[in-house]
C-alpha cells in the first residue's frame, strides 16, 4: 500500500511505500527508527533512504490496525532485497534485523560503516555516527530528536530533519572509511564482516544476542 507522499526541500516523506519507479542507483545509505532497541518487541516506524545526492526519502511504515503488523510495502522491500543495490547503514546489525523481522526479507548486501571505522580506528573508541561525521568529514550532527515518538501518526519537521541526516552523510563516509580499509589492509575482513551481517541479525532475532555460538564454554 503506498499513501501520500509530500516534500520539505530535498527531504521526502512517503505514507506506506516508495513510489513506483523511483530510481536510488545501486548504493542506497539506509537508516530506521523504531519505537525501542528490541526487534522482536519493537515497531518498525521509519526506513530513511538516501542515494547521496544530498536528498533523502522516508518512508512511514503504517501498521494495518493498531499493534498489527506493517501494511505491504511491495517497492521498499523489492529494493531492500535486490541482490544488485548495495545497502550502505550505520550499524546495521540493528537495522538488517528489524528489517528482517517485520518486512519478511533478508536484506543483502551490506555495508556497515561502524564496523569499518571499528576495524580501522582503532586509536579511539568514538565509532558513533555523530562523531565519526564530525571528526571525518566535519560535520556536525544533532541528536536531540533520537529518543522522541517515532510512533506518532504525523512526524515533525524537526523528527524528519533529524531522520534525514542519518543517511545523507553515508556516502562520504565510507569513502573516508574505504579507503583507510584499502590502507590498512583490512578492506577484504570487513567485507566478510558484512557479508556475515544477514546472518548474524538472524541470530540476534533467535535470542543469540547475548551468548556467543562461538565461544568455547557451555
Amino acid at each position: 500500500m503506498s499513501g501520500r507522499t509530500s516534500s520539505d526541500g530535498p527531504i521526502t516523506l512517503h505514507r506506506g511505500d516508495l513510489p513506483d519507479g523511483l530510481d536510488l542507483g545501486n548504493c542506497v545509505a539506509i537508516d530506521t527508527e523504531t519505537m525501542g532497541l528490541k526487534p522482536c518487541r519493537d515497531r518498525l516506524c521509519l526506513v530513511q533512504l538516501s542515494s547521496g545526492d544530498g536528498s533523502a526519502h522516508l518512508v512511514q511504515i503504517i501498521p494495518t490496525r493498531p499493534g498489527g503488523p506493517p501494511a505491504d510495502c511491495p517497492n521498499l522491500k523489492r529494493l531492500l532485497s535486490d541482490p544488485a543495490v548495495t545497502k550502505l547503514m550505520h550499524f546495521a546489525r540493528f537495522d538488517v534485523a528489524i528489517l528482517q523481522h517485520t518486512l519478511g526479507i533478508t536484506v543483502a548486501p551490506v555495508i556497515c560503516t561502524k564496523i569499518a571505522a571499528r576495524l580501522v580506528r582503532t586509536f579511539t573508541d568514538r565509532h558513533g555516527l555523530a562523531a565519526l561525521c564530525r571528526e571525518m568529514l566535519g560535520v556536525e550532527m544533532s541528536k536531540h530528536q533520537q529518543s522522541s515518538d517515532w510512533g506518532a501518526p504525523h512526524l515533525t519537521p524537526e523528527q524528519l530533519a533529524y531522520a534525514a541526516s542519518d543517511v545523507l552523510y553515508l556516502h562520504a563516509l565510507w569513502n573516508r572509511l574505504e579507503s583507510l580499509l584499502i590502507r590498512e589492509n583490512r578492506r577484504d575482513l570487513a567485507q566478510a564482516c558484512f557479508d556475515f551481517l544477514p546472518a548474524r541479525a538472524s541470530l540476534d532475532l533467535l535470542g543469540y544476542d547475548e551468548a556467543d555460538i562461538f565461544a568455547h564454554r557451555a
